[in-house]
């Protein structure tokens, strides 16, 4: 079994990078940790990174997790090849772009790019945004499926998440004591249906849904409280229709062997304590 530590960073093609990170620094409230040839990175946390744009096809998306050991890595690779996945190792340069020591790039099987890596770098510089949305770091993502039950097969038993809990046929996933750091929302084709950072409480919920609708971003969901997670959250609409989250409150797991996955109901009394109805494309459409 694939044994994954955390989720790392998330890598975004856009056509306007300029405004991509006029959005992340202005809107979002990250700080730009660095500048290279055609891509900006964004730090939220003690990482040297947790979100990257770059100059390319929107639809261009990875998310990356964390493997213990390069030995971890090769064993990954050889065990997904096993399986008929195609995986390409990074090229020096590549793992540099990525400010890892190594990583593995494969396509999940929805086609979702992933990528493993292993020491991925740290900074001893705290994040620090340019406005006070409270984040305290990226936490974890929502990635689209074709066949949720297919990829929920992939990520518990060639990987090691265990599902939480499931809204509907979406499984949430977790890969240590938070409640999940993978969602699976069934859609037509592959993407990451949405990224989500972690804020300081429930103040931070409201300021920053007061501060986006002020700035005329499109609020897709909440204020609300998620009875899966018990997170207060908050969804609004980034760059290129990406859908970013900041929540808060996310409930841990600790009792491991005696906690057991409950079914919610998809919408909305699943996915919102005070009856929030979601208006995500995912949800709109009735793919969930």
């Amino acid at each position: 079994m694939i044994e994954l530590n955390d989720v790392v960073y998330c890598r975004l093609g856009t056509t306007d990078l300029a405004g991509a990170e006029w959005y992340a620094t202005n809107i979002l409230g990250l700080e730009v940790s660095d500048r290279r040839r055609g891509a900006v990175y964004f730090k939220s946390d003690s990482r040297a990174h947790t979100l990257c744009y770059f100059e390319g096809d929107p639809e261009d998306q990875a998310t990356a997790f964390e493997l213990g050991r390069k030995e971890d890595l090769h064993a990954a690779g050889a065990a997904l090849e096993a399986l008929g996945h195609r995986v390409h190792y990074g090229s020096r340069a590549e793992c540099e772009q990525r400010f890892v020591r190594e990583f593995i790039r494969f396509n999940d099987p929805t086609g979702n790019t992933i990528e493993f890596v292993v020491r991925p770098e740290a900074t001893g510089q705290r994040y620090h945004g340019t406005r006070d949305a409270g984040i305290t770091g990226f936490s974890h993502v929502g990635l689209c499926t074709t066949d949720a039950e297919r990829d929920e097969l992939f990520w518990t038993t060639v990987c090691n998440a265990r599902v939480s809990d499931r809204i509907g046929d979406a499984p949430l996933m977790r890969l240590g004591t938070i409640h999940h750091s993978i969602a699976l929302f069934p859609f037509h084709k592959a993407g990451i249906q949405h990224i989500n950072h972690q804020v300081g409480g429930t103040d931070d919920i409201q300021r920053s849904f007061n501060f986006v609708q002020d700035n005329q971003v499109n609020v897709t969901f909440g204020p609300g409280r998620h009875p899966t997670s018990s997170a207060e959250f908050l969804y609004f609409t980034g760059p290129e229709g990406m859908t970013f989250e900041y929540s808060t409150g996310v409930r841990e797991i600790h009792d491991e062997p005696l906690w057991r996955d409950r079914q919610f109901h998809f919408a909305p009394k699943g996915f919102c304590h005070w009856g929030a109805a979601p208006r995500i494309a995912a949800f709109e459409d009735g793919s969930i």
